[in-house]
């Protein structure tokens, strides 16, 4: 029988914290009722990581199971390993680090039940340094400018989520963060909960400013999808058409001029008309190849399984 609630953890050099995280999911988890699953998923550890999650999968047969990559394959793939094979009609994300409390499980299926598709952690008061707030607060402000979802904390890795809602999210590059803003554009409903947060107490914090980078390469992707997901066209279409026209503006202006008798061969401005209706038919047509991406692309796996463990049919 398949569990009610899966726990999808995603995890690098964590292992002094992955025995003390299951127990205290457990310890939270069975006063509740329900059923469920610790999917643990290594991410390229070097610290002996995936063999104390294989350890715990075999001592908790069921409970805990192990997703080992084949090297590091960033977050989201991670997480997408373990979204697939999570059997829960509720899905949670928290990160392996101990800094999200186990304790608030309670607090987030209140707030599923309340009537939320999504629920999302705002770690209002943050045990992190500076150089890591600073950022983070920035980035979760241009998230609500550009994509309307009003998160206060969207990297929060504390979150909650309805199966089918992950059913049509595809993770690839950063994009786990946004998750709830991807949901949203499916019409699920999103919301937060305020939670406690800890300090690291082991390890050291995978955050940086490339991957602060790439994080912001992807809020552009996702504030492009959530208008012009399902019609492309209509981004690069306006674009394409308004230099196309200035072009043709231009053209037609020295098709005059040279009607009246006057040479254009060496206007610098022949260039600029001829160039830009050369760069709006571009335009025009990438819009168009995107249409076909839209239409024919295929979903492809951005990870690869070196074993399972735990699960019907373990590869090892």
């Amino acid at each position: 029988m398949p569990p009610s609630i899966s726990f999808v953890i995603p995890f690098v050099d964590e292992e002094p914290t992955l025995a003390d995280l299951c127990a205290q999911i457990a310890a939270a988890t069975r006063p509740t009722g329900h059923s469920f699953e610790v999917i643990l998923v290594d991410d390229g550890s070097r610290d002996g990581g995936a063999a104390r999650a294989a350890e715990l999968a075999a001592r908790h047969p069921g409970a805990v199971r192990l997703v080992e990559l084949r090297g590091n394959f960033g977050k989201s793939a991670a997480l997408a390993a373990g979204f697939e094979r999570a059997g829960g009609d509720i899905v949670f994300t928290l990160d392996a680090d101990l800094q999200d409390d186990p304790r608030e499980i309670p607090r987030f299926l209140a707030a599923l039940d309340d009537g939320l598709d999504v629920v999302s952690g705002f770690k209002k008061t943050r045990h992190d340094p500076w150089h890591k707030v600073l950022p983070s607060r920035i980035f979760n402000w241009l998230v609500r400018r550009l994509t309307g979802v009003p998160l206060h904390d969207i990297n929060c890795g504390f979150k909650c989520y309805r199966a089918e809602v992950l059913r049509d999210v595809r993770l690839y590059g950063e994009l786990h963060r946004f998750i709830p803003a991807l949901a949203a554009m499916n019409r699920f409903r999103v919301g937060e909960i305020v939670v406690e947060h800890h300090p690291r107490r082991h390890g050291v914090s995978k955050f940086g400013a490339r991957r602060f980078f790439r994080g912001l390469m992807d809020l552009l992707t996702v504030a492009f999808l959530s208008k012009y997901l399902r019609k492309p066209l209509h981004f690069f279409g306006w674009i394409g058409t308004l230099s196309f026209l200035a072009g043709l503006a231009i053209c037609g202006h020295l098709t005059v001029v040279w009607l009246s008798g006057q040479s254009i061969g060496q206007r610098p401005l022949l260039t600029l008309g001829v160039l830009l209706i050369v760069i709006g038919v571009q335009i025009l047509a990438t819009g168009l190849i995107a249409e076909l991406v839209v239409h024919v692309a295929g979903d492809r796996r951005p990870y690869r399984v070196r074993r399972t463990v735990g699960f019907d049919g373990d590869r090892g």
